[in-house]
């Protein structure tokens, strides 16, 4: 076994490597191993697009809201694509055909349940679930909630796909630091123990795996969500390894949006921190 100083040295190396022959803009990467205590951050605070790694901080929100009484998980919300930009409150329509759950748009007119939102804004990653969730609760009241969790380094100012905002530069932003921290409050004690097992149940149920879990052997199972947009390719989760207590990991890249090999990158930057949390030596070329 490693070192705490050789482990982050090599790991350091391991990923600079990784990143130089990926061709990314940035790459950064948080680790904290809840077995030894070590944390690991490199570029931790360097501020990126969230892209849909921000639905975790609405997801947090809806179970702090929960926990308050502000609403029940089998309460039913109205369906409809009519949302007001955070840039002036011109309306605008998500499209339907980039959204992985296009089935909710079926029910528009009609009703569905919050617990069916909240399941399809994290595990299919459904723009308009985020954002009827996000609209119902009300953003100063979810950033309110990330500030009551003590998550810096994780900024909501929007819904998705609020193109007349992005165009003013009003966008959600992370850091890997904060992101770290916002799976942090959530593994922690800030929600109810029921609400924390939901949340970590739908994030255990994501659908995309082709990041964190492609890196990690197949006895690992892990919390985590996805985040991708045309220059943005992120995964954030929790690890859990049969043997020993779950790290948490966030690693957020940014590439030319034509670039190949975008989630591969991020599969091997996994692996390496797993290689490096578990005391192995970095695989050899």
């Amino acid at each position: 076994m490693t070192s705490v100083a050789e482990s982050s040295t090599t790991l350091r190396n391991e990923l600079e490597k990784i990143v130089g022959e990926s061709k990314a803009r940035a790459t950064a990467v948080a680790v904290h191993d809840l077995e030894s205590g070590w944390r690991f951050s490199l570029r931790g605070d360097r501020w990126f697009h969230a892209a849909s790694t921000i639905k975790v901080a609405v997801l947090l929100a809806v179970f702090r809201a929960a926990d308050e009484g502000r609403l029940r998980l089998d309460d039913s919300l109205h369906v409809r694509n009519r949302f007001f930009s955070a840039a002036g409150g011109a309306p605008f329509q998500l499209n339907r055909d980039s959204d992985a759950m296009p089935e909710l748009y079926e029910s528009i007119g009609r009703t569905a349940k919050i617990s069916a939102l909240v399941e399809g804004m994290i595990t299919a990653s459904s723009n308009l679930a985020a954002n009827l969730l996000l609209d119902f609760l009300g953003v100063e009241y979810a950033r309110k909630v990330l500030l009551d969790a003590q998550v810096a380094g994780v900024e909501l100012r929007r819904g998705v796909e609020d193109h007349a905002a992005h165009e003013r530069g009003i966008n959600n932003e992370a850091t890997a630091n904060g992101l770290l921290t916002l799976l942090s409050a959530i593994r922690g004690d800030f929600l109810s123990s029921e609400g924390k097992q939901e949340v970590i149940r739908i994030l255990l149920a994501q659908r995309f795996d082709s990041m964190i879990p492609a890196g990690l052997p197949a006895h690992a199972t892990v919390a985590h969500k996805t985040g991708e947009i045309s220059t943005a390719c992120h995964d954030i989760g929790i690890v859990y390894l049969p043997e020993r207590e779950p790290y948490i990991t966030a690693i957020l890249t940014e590439f030319d949006p034509e670039r190949e090999g975008r989630r591969e990158t991020v599969a091997a930057i996994s692996e390496a921190i797993y290689r490096s949390v578990v005391g192995m030596e970095p695989k050899i070329k």
